[in-house]
């Protein structure tokens, strides 16, 4: 596998006369918020290819995203559609990869469409980890076909990245380069928040340098709150450092949201954060800060530079305020609140906490962990044991 550097800087070269491809694998919410965010750039230097399965709904879905951004003088971007891909097939997705030879590939696809798993983990047993194995079901097939196909593109993987990424690595396999959203989706908040309590006008120009997983994201999210789990978080302004009061931020950070899925826009705004990201070190020659999960297959949540300002583009975990083992072991102490003990040869490790809870509120046993060889069953048991019986759907579809 080349490394990210390897391929930040093939990408460099490889543009060069030609127009950047970003292959969307699914076309749901996510999908669909991000094709259009990407068109609303207005960039003729770009194309996309949308796949999926059913070719009427995403040529539907295509037509008023580009008709919609054309109204607004924004569109100058190509769009295919490549239907009929199955994504329990990799030899399907292989040939689609191989065919359309992507540079960015962004995995908004989901095992189970419709649902918002935190609308019945998050009330019943306080934790999102559970789902791993429903989060990596269809990720490890693209990545199988990403290594049948021969890619070098730069992949984004969208569903709980903090632990699905580290998970296909201690595997031994191929992985996503980057994943979208959860500790990405607080930053802004941390900086709203941060701006009233200092009478800061724009926003936008506060630091914040945050190591944390999907765990603290809900908690202060929805509660304003971080369980009495000191936080690794630095915030500048104007070259200075904030030391405010953090309970007092976590609680503003509780700011309501819709529940239904326009809260992808989020999720899918990462993606497209990344995206830019990639496109202003490579093409721009610029330093960019983003926040992922998962990257460089590490369980949790980082800061991670693009550098693009030397000869070489370089990706690299930011070490400037905290070393890379302090924010390891945050990371850590932060997903064992959300069900995962670990991550290990292959195999994700449930907590005994949520075993428990699970026990109490859905009345099944779940497994203590689960090998790389049996996703598919967990999966299944997962859906079958918990998000269709009764209790799962009496919680909803909605959180």
């Amino acid at each position: 596998m080349r490394t990210l550097d390897e391929k930040l800087n093939l990408l460099r070269r490889r543009i060069a006369g030609r127009k950047i491809r970003i292959m969307i694998l699914g076309l749901g919410s996510v999908g669909a918020y991000l094709l259009d965010y990407l068109l609303s750039m207005a960039d003729d230097g770009v194309e996309v290819c949308v796949a999926g399965r059913n070719e009427e709904k995403m040529v539907s879905d295509v037509n008023i995203v580009r008709v919609a951004s054309l109204i607004r003088g924004q569109n100058r971007t190509d769009v295919k559609v490549r239907a009929g891909v199955d994504f329990n097939d990799v030899s399907a997705l292989a040939g689609c990869i191989r065919d359309y030879e992507p540079d960015i590939i962004v995995n908004s696809s989901r095992a189970y469409s419709g649902l918002k798993y935190g609308s019945i983990s998050w009330k019943n047993v306080r934790a999102y980890g559970i789902w791993a194995p429903l989060a990596i079901r269809y990720v490890k097939n693209i990545m199988a076909a990403y290594e049948q196909a021969g890619s070098n593109a730069i992949v984004i993987n969208t569903s709980y990245s903090d632990a699905v990424i580290p998970w296909m690595k201690s595997a031994g396999m191929l992985y996503p380069d980057f994943g979208s959203g959860n500790l990405n989706h607080l930053i802004p908040r941390l900086k709203f928040a941060v701006a009233k309590e200092y009478g800061i006008t724009d926003y936008w120009n506060i630091d914040v340098t945050y190591a944390t997983s999907h765990f603290h994201d809900v908690v202060i999210s929805k509660e304003g709150q971080a369980e009495q789990v000191e936080q690794l978080i630095d915030i500048r302004y104007d070259g200075r450092q904030l030391t405010p009061d953090m309970e007092k931020i976590f609680a503003a950070c509780k700011i309501p949201m819709p529940v239904d899925a326009k809260r992808n826009m989020m999720n899918a705004s990462s993606n497209f954060e990344i995206i830019c990201g990639i496109l202003s070190a490579v093409r721009d020659k610029k330093r960019i800060k983003l926040h992922c999960p998962g990257v460089f297959g590490e369980i949790g949540g980082y800061p991670v530079v693009l550098d693009g300002t030397g000869d070489a583009v370089r990706a690299f975990i930011d070490e400037t305020h905290f070393d890379l083992e302090l924010m390891r072991k945050k990371n850590r102490q932060s997903i064992y609140l959300d069900g995962i003990a670990s991550v290990e040869n292959g195999m994700l490790i449930y907590t005994d906490e949520l075993i428990e809870k699970c026990g109490k509120a859905f009345g099944v046993s779940l497994m203590k962990h689960v090998e790389f060889d049996e996703i598919e069953a967990a999966a299944q048991f997962l859906i079958a044991e918990i998000i269709e019986r009764d209790g799962g759907k009496q919680a909803g579809v909605n959180g």
